[in-house]
Formats: C-alpha cells, structure tokens, sequence
C-alpha cells in the first residue's frame, strides 16, 4: 500500500468484498461439511479465514473502515472463545498499528503546514512512524528545545474516507453482523458518523487535551502529555514512553494487568468530574502503562499514560447524578426507586409498562463489579452477560428491547461497555466500588441530592408523557 485510498469507488469495493468474502467461505464451508468434515473444524476455519480478510481491509483502509474496526475489537472479550480466538489476534494488530503513509506524503504535509523550514523545528525526526491508527499516524521526534515529542500526522484526505467508510458500511451492518455475532454493529457505526467532525479537527483535541494535562499534571496516577504544537493537521505533544495496554493484555503479570485495570477505571470516572470531558475513546492502543524505574514494582508507584483525545463527550457538571443514585438504588434493592429514576430520565417510555422488580433483576447481574470490595473482569463473566442479553428466548432479552437509550446517555453508555471490555481482556481485579463511591456523584447516598434528583425525574416523566400524548417516537435497544 502507497497511500490512503481515496478514491470512493476503490475503497467501496473493498468494504463490499467483505460481506461477499464471508458468504463465498460460508458456502465454501457447507461443501466441506457435505463433504464430511467435522462441522466445528470448518466453522472454526471460515471464523479464521474471515477475521484475516475483515481486519486486513479494515486496517489497509484506515479512515472510518479501520475506525469501526478498533471500536469493535474491544468488545471480542464478549464472544464466546471458539469464535473469538481466531479474531483476537487480527483484533489486537488495530489496535496499535497500520499499514503506514509513505514518506514523501509526510514530508509534504509537514511543509504544508508547518511551513518549507519544518525540518529546523526539530533536532531529529524519524520517518518510520512509530504508530498509525484511523485518520493519522505518529512519528517519534525530538523538539527543538530538546523534548521528546509525537508528530500525529492527519492522513490526506482521511475526512472524505471516514465519512464515505461509515455510510458505505452502515449499509452492510446487517450482513456484516455474524462476523462479530453478539455485536450490533449499526447503532456503533452511526455513534461513530456522528462523531466525525471531531474526530478530524486537531485544534479541538489539543483543547481537549490541555484541559486534561493541566488537570493530571501533579496527579501521581495518571500522565497525559502536554500539547507542543498544533497546526491544521497536525498535532505534536510530549512523548509518552510506556507499555502499551495491549501488550499488558496479550504478556501482562497479574500485578501489571491489575494495576492497569485499576487506573483505568479511576481515569474513566475521574475525567468527568475533574475536566467536564469523558474520554470516549477507550480502546487499548490509547493507553500506556508506565512502569518508570520500578518495573518490577511496587505496583503502586505505576502510572496509566492516556494518549488521543480526539474523541470526547462534554459533560459540564460530571457524569449525570442520576447514574449514581440508579446503580445505589439497585443495590439497594429498591425496584420501585430505580423504576421512577429510570422512567423520569426516559429510559422508560411513557408508553412501556414494566414489573420493577424485573428490570432490578434484568440490572442487578451486569451490577456484580460493584457489589463486592473487588471484582475480577474476566472474558467468562463478559460472556455470560452478553448471552443473557442475547437470547432471544428469554425475558430479560424482551425486557432489554423495551428500554431506551436517551440521546445524553448514548456516548457514556458506548464508553462504559468499551472500558468494561478492555478490563475484561485485561483479566484485572477492580475496586470499582471505590471509583464510584469518588468520583460518580449519587452513588453515595445523599437525601438531599436524591430528593431533587427525583423531583427533576418525575417532572421529565410528567412533561413526557404530555409529549407522547401527541407522539411516541420509538424505542432504541439498549442489549447492545
């Protein structure tokens, strides 16, 4: 590969290839079992063959193609191992690299925007890209004042990509759904087109980004790296020299994959309520572990590196107040609480009637993280709840169907099934309770800040239920 495929009708070829690659080995499948091979160790070998073709094209055309691909590999801890082992490996090569632009691209677009004279702006600059993701790749280098820095590079004509990308596979979502059975690809794929604008404009991640620097900078946790420079297109910050997350997952010790796991939640829940941004773009290759002189420990003196805010959601006041008080309540074991709480914030319709004591039973199991001192996120316990969700025989799979994802909830909703995602490949054991207890307001108990908490819920129920009197607009599943 030369370049960034830009031509929308090379790049709509590839995509096409994919659902028509999966049904050629299906049939090739089919003729190997009528053929009288073990219909497991066929399945087993077009589950292989289709992961290496997704990912290949997905990462060969970076833009929005390789975008779903990243969002999608953090959720591979939630299928069950005979699919998900031929995947893991292709789903981990997204997550840090790409097939890179060539030099005389970056070469170009650094003299476009940083002006004829960009190579005296640093003391050294390496050509090889140390990573490449969706829309641009990192090159390490060395400031002119000495500092070590990442040069992120947009890919040219990575905006037209990313919007061509999404619409072109939101057409394939229902066929490209049994390459990842148990993920609904067409509500991520349109969170993903909705983001797009930001996702490319670097002036706005580098404002995202300072905010979160100055925020974390005497934290003894969390590093984010100050932003250098930023110019359309590129963006250059501190370098970050650390392990990436998903090496933790594929070599990690237990203590590296606790510590990791640990940090991550605290930055998950923190974020919100420190900056007024969430960081909406968890998946592995954004994060490293700095072990710094103490490799070998104490794991207490690590340190959880965050890179990319490209992604975010604004949250002014902190993740919502009622998240908080919802989850206290159900392990509470309040049904008829978290009923009116949930009702008044429009996750139920005024339409849908439910029994409360079935929506705390559909809740309470997906709760377990926070009803223990310590909980250990393992791909058995993801399993296990995603094909609770995903039988369409049982009650809580009609249940599910019946809730609705309010708009302000969408991203904090995609985010937090990503992070638990990540914790899950990690296999970390997480205090989790204590992350809420700090940092998501609600969870501990305050009369006060629940009692207008809930007038504010019954007052949205009441005017909602005037609006469904004249339309009732329809319900979003929420099982994804």
């Amino acid at each position: 590969m030369t370049d960034l495929p830009r031509k929308a009708i090379t790049r709509t070829a590839k995509l096409a290839a994919l659902p028509l690659g999966f049904a050629g080995r299906a049939t090739w499948g089919l003729g190997k079992r009528i053929g009288g091979r073990p219909a497991e160790i066929v399945a087993r070998e077009v589950q292989q063959r289709t992961a290496e073709q997704m990912f290949k094209v997905l990462g060969e055309l970076k833009g929005g193609a390789m975008k779903l691909g990243q969002a999608m590999s953090v959720f591979e801890s939630a299928l069950p191992e005979e699919i998900a082992r031929p995947y893991r490996a292709a789903l981990t090569k997204l997550q840090e690299a790409a097939p890179p632009m060539p030099t005389r691209t970056v070469h170009a677009a650094l003299e476009e925007r940083l002006g004829p004279d960009w190579p005296e702006l640093f003391q050294e600059f390496e050509d090889k890209p140390a990573a490449a993701a969706s829309i641009g790749q990192v090159h390490r280098a060395v400031w002119h004042d000495g500092r070590a820095v990442a040069v992120k590079v947009q890919y040219p004509g990575a905006g037209e990509a990313l919007l061509s990308d999404l619409n072109q596979l939101s057409r394939f979502a229902r066929v490209l759904g049994p390459l990842v059975p148990g993920l609904d690809i067409k509500p991520l794929i349109a969170e993903l087109r909705e983001r797009v604008a930001e996702e490319l404009d670097y002036e706005l991640e580098a404002a995202s980004q300072r905010i979160h620097a100055e925020e974390y900078a005497q934290d003894t946790e969390i590093v984010v790296p100050e932003v250098v420079h930023q110019s359309d297109q590129i963006l250059i910050t501190e370098w970050l020299e650390g392990v990436p997350l998903s090496e933790v997952i594929a070599d990690g010790t237990q203590e590296e994959r606790d510590r990791a796991g640990q940090l991550l939640a605290r930055f998950l829940f923190s974020g919100a309520s420190r900056t007024g941004l969430l960081h909406a773009d968890p998946h592995p290759g954004n994060f490293r572990l700095l072990t710094g002189d103490a490799p070998d420990g104490p794991s207490e003196q690590w340190k959880l590196g965050v890179l990319d805010f490209g992604s975010v959601d604004r949250l002014p006041g902190g993740l919502p107040e009622p998240i908080g008080i919802a989850l206290r309540m159900a392990l509470e074991g309040d049904a008829a609480g978290v009923y009116d709480l949930m009702r008044g914030e429009g996750f139920v319709k005024p339409t849908i009637e439910l029994d409360p004591d079935d929506l705390l039973d559909f809740l309470l199991p997906m709760l377990e993280p926070a009803q223990v001192d310590a909980f250990l996120f393992d791909r058995q316990w993801l399993r296990s709840q995603a094909a609770r969700m995903a039988d369409r025989h049982s009650p809580v799979y009609e249940l599910g169907n019946q809730l609705n994802l309010p708009p302000a909830y969408l991203l904090i909703h995609r985010v937090t099934l990503s992070t638990i995602g990540v914790l899950c490949q990690l296999g970390a054991t997480v205090r989790m309770r204590d992350e809420l207890e700090a940092w998501v307001p609600g969870f501990a108990a305050d009369p006060e800040s629940e009692g207008r908490a809930e007038a504010d819920s019954a007052a949205a129920a009441a005017k909602e239920t005037a609006d469904g009197a004249e339309e009732e607009p329809e319900a979003a599943e929420t099982s994804a």
